[in-house]
């Protein structure tokens, strides 16, 4: 429960507004997605095509599927609460192949979570309907949300879905977190987030770059990160090369790294349901 309630403590400081504009795009991403999954589910040849394509992918493949799901989800999330941390060029889309396909997993690990014996004992030809049973009462129990149902009508469903691919990824390994403890794993900085990095003049600044351990001085070509932290452009690139950290304050830049993009933006769901801010300071 404890994802849930980080989740659910960052929403509850949205203004109104904002909550609301939250839960219509919400409404209008599940709806086109349970529409997609019923299109998989009651086409005989896509359902084979598509259960064909997730049995065709190794664990490590369906968990990066599933970590780009999450990773989608969280975008949305985060960009609704202000001073949200810095977009990413790369928006991870996903094809519509792999799309289907990891809603059908999703589906998948739904169905055997509530009832581990109703695929098991079923003849996968049969499994469109157990599938199609299941998703029909799970639609039929949503039913009242476009009648003007409360915000966490459609909130929770999402927010459970999020936590459920959360914790599958770290159950893989590829969250960094095991055992709950984190493996300090390092990725690089994004190259599109390092090139729009902004200079400075380094003669104004009165500190010295922690990395070389000199001073800024006049004439030298200064970075500086969102968190507002200086550094000696020559100092700072081999650094974001191998880290997407500050060095001051471990502020977090965006990475290609779809793991590690997954750990920036719950950091910053976490900083905002303990009342914390995304700046890093």
């Amino acid at each position: 429960m404890e994802e849930e309630t980080i989740i659910i403590s960052a929403l509850s400081t949205l203004t109104p507004n904002k909550l609301k504009d939250l839960t219509h795009t919400i409404l209008s991403l599940s709806d086109h997605w349970r529409r997609r999954l019923s299109a998989v589910i009651s086409s005989p040849i896509l359902f084979s095509l598509t259960l064909h394509h997730l049995h065709s992918l190794s664990l490590p493949n369906k968990t990066l599927l599933i970590a780009r799901h999450l990773l989608f989800s969280l975008q949305l999330l985060t960009q609704c609460f202000p001073r949200a941390p810095p977009p990413h060029s790369s928006t991870y889309q996903i094809k519509r192949r792999d799309h289907d396909a990891v809603l059908l997993l999703l589906l998948l690990c739904e169905v055997h979570q509530q009832d581990p014996e109703a695929l098991s004992a079923a003849p996968q030809a049969k499994w469109p309907a157990v599938l199609g049973k299941h998703f029909c009462e799970s639609a039929l129990s949503l039913s009242g949300i476009v009648g003007g149902a409360y915000e966490g009508a459609v909130l929770l469903p999402y927010v459970e879905m999020v936590t459920r691919c959360r914790r599958f990824v770290n159950a893989m390994g590829g969250g960094g977190v095991r055992g709950g403890e984190k493996e300090g794993r390092d990725v690089a900085a994004a190259v599109a987030a390092v090139v729009g990095l902004p200079s400075v003049d380094g003669a104004g600044a009165d500190q010295c770059c922690v990395i070389c351990k000199e001073e800024m001085g006049e004439g030298r070509d200064v970075c500086e990160l969102p968190c507002k932290h200086l550094f000696h452009w020559l100092c700072i690139l081999p650094w974001l090369k191998k880290r997407n950290t500050c060095p001051c304050c471990r502020f977090r830049l965006p990475t290609d790294d779809v793991f590690g993009e997954i750990e920036r933006l719950w950091d910053a769901l976490v900083k905002t349901s303990g009342g914390g801010s995304f700046d890093g300071e």
